[in-house]
């Protein structure tokens, strides 16, 4: 069974910093695209970064682009994002994903989700 199991949301102070951790497991990931997404309460879910399977390439949505960043350790099956300097606006409940035998970090496709992690933020 496919498992991503988020870790680390809590809340935080504006300006502070948190650090999510995803554990993959039922699968080998060290060859998928692994991302991370967040959805606020009375919005969609959104994209947040990605990052492909060797780590050579990374994106990140504009709203987080120098405040965020992600990385991964295969041979932990374990993909984090460090987020850090966060606003009131950044709060949602963070999703792990993963997009399988890929090198692209467009995660159109979604094929693996974690069940989300909150992430509180207060002014």
């Amino acid at each position: 069974q496919v498992q991503l199991v988020e870790s680390g949301g809590g809340l935080v102070q504006a300006g502070g910093s948190l650090r999510l951790s995803c554990v993959a497991s039922g699968r080998p990931f060290n060859r998928d695209t692994m991302g991370w997404f967040r959805q606020a309460p009375g919005k969609e879910r959104e994209f947040v970064a990605a990052i492909s399977w060797a780590g050579s390439s990374i994106l990140y949505a504009e709203s987080v682009k120098g405040r965020f960043s992600i990385s991964r350790d295969n041979a932990k099956s374990t993909v984090y994002l460090q987020m850090n300097s966060l606003k009131p606006e950044d709060a949602a409940v963070y999703y792990c994903a993963a997009k399988r035998l890929t090198t692209s970090v467009t995660m159109d496709d979604v094929d693996y989700w974690g069940q989300g992690t909150q992430v509180t933020v207060s002014s």
